[in-house]
């Protein structure tokens, strides 16, 4: 939650800030021990703490313009959950309820406050202004409030005196999935109000997964050896409809809001649903079928730029990209402006929304049994093209995964030349009843990887049957599900390979990825497991095809910066399905040592938080096999990696606000020892240079990669000399 020029104090003017709240306007303020601290003391402390953690919150996610730094943030966080436990002190609207609520054996329905009705679109130019026409000839000259039309979930949220009741998906438009504590854990959606909001108020978002998020998501799906989510899309709603919670709060969900359904001073709702009403001018209660649109107006908001003026003074996050305009052709205007940014959008929108500004209006104009006859939406061309299946090919991941991927006849799809997608598994082949010479469309959301939607013309008499042994070693094909699987493990080439380049990037080794992996794997210097990378002479480097001497001794270099990892990059590094570096942390954390992770059986895996039965089940299987273990020790032994290092305790927050990146050795450290050092003082240590990186540091045969990501950003390379002066100056004791 670090702000834009990376201080670690709130900036100097807060005039939204809540007043006489210490933890807001100075996040330092020192802490009384637990010990020492009153229940009556512990009650308002916390209070305190939420009120300030809400009010940070809301400046991050709703204003986008944070006071305070991620490690103070994460101090009164902390902090607040301390409190919490120790004093029995959790409210269901605390910031620290996020995590989720327990697993159901099913979403329940939701009757909706008021209607959430559907609106009509079209991508054609025409068919707008003969909606404006309309508008016009019934109720005269109105202005439009033109919004992106998000392609996520929408959602109904419920407010009562302030607080976050209920959350419902829009269903058929009168009844939705109950999926309330799953929108609890969404930090843009707040569990509390701002401001002097109505005593009930139900509003209209839409749930997203942000395209960055996604795409690292889908990453570390692909990871674990999970399918990955086709789009953004489909990883929102397939994230929104958990049954536990907990998955949810894991996942990156975001959400805009734009509507208000019903607004009103007096309760609104009942036990176990909404009233189902809202107040008429006269202050008595009419249907909300037949009043629907009426949505604010019995609070004061006469239009529907008021409302988007009036949500994130609540708290309530709504996009920056509406505007309000003075009729038709300058929303035609907005809609094509959008569409030349949309590639840039962190979101997916396909298609703007014109909604008549005038709420009076809109309840004169009133709706269809389907959809409001006050909106319209202009849709964006669809990105989908039809193009022919010339082979598919069938790859062969790190954990043994075969996956078939159709290999496409080139076609343009959004801005976008593809030749490739992803078929995933079996049941999708079958599903779409997909083989060679097949006519087929090709979709896209955003910047991922496309997907075949459908086959436009089968030239086939079946479909794509995967083999039955692996196509790199032979061994036979196993199937968990639809999931097919390589049985050779490391004997095979392809698996070995990856799992060499993903060790490498665990740890952050720069200069081997796939192709050095690949390359080493059949040169034979790689032969048994990664272990094997420790036992290389850098006369057998400099010998392969496009190496030398420079490149071989940075490449040393760079193992040996990896030595003594911590404790959880070593147990992610080795390659347990689905322990990725979050698993790997609290698994770290909870053993303590290498040899408590491996005395450990399933039962005690299954305690560790972030653990279920399938990750523990998992983690006893790797550990079963006498070859991982193997691997294990030989990776321990000191002239190789070397005994990880156990976790240290956190220090303080005097590099809050800063980001280190390393290349090349320093004497005396190992690349994770300097990266753990940076870390436990409250600053960033990323793999890999960005435009949020503060420092590169330069040590003894650095990558040239880094140095030139550098160069391009504008970042600043220090000497290792020059890296500890400046923290000497910050106030970091540095034992070397």
């Amino acid at each position: 939650m670090a702000d834009a020029d990376g201080r670690d104090d709130v900036h100097d003017e807060l005039d939204d800030a809540p007043e006489d709240n210490p933890y807001v306007r100075d996040p330092h303020t020192d802490f009384a021990p637990l010990g020492d601290v009153t229940e009556e003391a512990a009650e308002t402390e916390a209070e305190l703490l939420r009120e300030a953690v809400r009010y940070h919150d809301y400046r991050y996610y709703v204003r986008n313009d944070p006071v305070v730094s991620d490690a103070a943030y994460d101090r009164l966080f902390e902090r607040l959950r301390e409190l919490e436990d120790a004093f029995d002190l959790q409210t269901a609207d605390s910031p620290t309820q996020r995590v989720g609520g327990e697993p159901v054996e099913r979403l329940g329905t939701v009757e909706h406050v008021a209607p959430m009705l559907s609106i009509d679109a079209s991508g054609d130019a025409d068919d707008v202004r003969e909606f404006a026409d309309r508008v016009e000839r019934g109720v005269g000259d109105v202005d439009f409030v033109c919004e992106p039309k998000f392609d996520g979930l929408s959602l109904e949220v419920v407010y009562e005196d302030g607080r976050y009741v209920r959350a419902a998906t829009r269903g058929d438009g009168r009844t939705g999935e109950d999926v309330t504590e799953n929108v609890r854990t969404i930090e843009s959606v707040p569990q509390r109000l701002r401001g002097d909001p109505p005593e009930f108020l139900a509003v209209r978002g839409e749930v997203y997964m942000p395209r960055d998020a996604f795409q690292a998501y889908n990453a570390e799906r692909v990871e674990r050896g999970d399918q990955p989510f086709a789009n953004p899309r489909n990883a929102a709603a397939g994230t929104l409809r958990q049954l536990d919670p907990s998955v949810t709060a894991e996942r990156p969900l975001d959400c805009f809001f734009y509507d208000v359904l019903a607004a009103r001073e007096g309760s609104g709702g009942s036990e176990g649903g909404s009233s189902g009403v809202l107040a008429a001018d006269d202050g008595s209660e009419s249907d909300v079928d037949a009043d629907a649109s009426r949505g604010g107006l019995d609070v004061g908001l006469a239009t529907h730029w008021a409302e988007h003026e009036a949500l994130p003074e609540w708290g309530l996050k709504v996009n920056d990209r509406t505007e309000l305009v003075d009729d038709v052709e300058a929303a035609v205007a907005y809609r094509d402006a959008l569409g030349e940014d949309r590639e840039a959008l962190d979101y997916e929108v396909d298609g703007v929304v014109l909604k008549v500004n005038d709420r009076a209006a809109c309840v004169d104009l009133g709706t269809t049994s389907r959809h409001y006859r006050w909106a319209f939406a202009y849709k964006f061309p669809p990105r989908a093209e039809v193009t022919t299946v010339t082979d598919v090919v069938v790859q062969v991941g790190r954990t043994g995964r075969l996956t078939p991927v159709a290999l496409l006849e080139p076609v343009e799809v959004g801005g976008v030349t593809v030749s490739r997608a992803s078929l995933h598994n079996r049941e999708e082949i079958a599903a779409l009843g997909v083989d060679v010479g097949d006519e087929v469309r090709v979709e896209r959301a955003g910047d991922v990887i496309p997907y075949v939607a459908d086959v436009v013309e089968s030239h086939s008499a079946g479909h794509f049957e995967l083999p039955a042994t692996c196509p790199r070693c032979g061994s036979d094909v196993e199937y968990d599900g639809p999931i097919a699987f390589c049985t050779g493990g490391l004997a095979c080439p392809a698996q070995l390979v990856r799992s060499v380049g993903y060790f490498a990037d665990v740890l952050d080794v720069e200069g081997l990825g796939e192709e050095a992996a690949e390359q080493f794997v059949e040169a034979g210097i790689v032969e048994d497991d990664v272990a094997d990378l420790y036992d290389v002479s850098e006369a057998e480097l400099a010998a392969l095809e496009g190496w030398g001497e420079r490149s071989a001794r940075n490449l040393l270099a760079e193992l040996e910066a990896a030595r003594h990892p911590p404790l959880g990059a070593f147990l992610a590094a080795i390659g347990i399905k689905e322990v990725g570096p979050t698993v790997a942390r609290d698994l770290a954390a909870h053993f303590g040592t290498l040899d408590a992770f491996l005395d450990a059986d399933e039962a005690d895996y299954r305690e560790v938080e972030g653990v279920g039965d399938v990750v523990a089940g998992h983690i006893a299987e790797f550990l079963a096999n006498d070859r991982n273990r193997r691997v294990i020790e030989r990776l321990r032994d000191e002239d190789r990696l070397g005994e990880p290092r156990s976790p240290s305790a956190a220090g303080g927050d005097e590099l809050a606000g800063l980001a280190f990146v390393f290349t090349g050795g320093v004497e005396g450290w190992t690349r994770d020892d300097l990266r753990g050092l940076v870390t436990r003082h409250g600053g960033d240590a990323p793999s890999s240079v960005s435009g949020n990186t503060d420092y590169l540091v330069v040590g003894e045969n650095p990558g040239a990669r880094k140095r030139e990501a550098a160069d391009e950003h504008g970042v600043p390379q220090v000497s290792p000399a020059e890296f500890f002066d400046l923290l000497a100056e910050r106030g970091v004791d540095v034992d070397q």
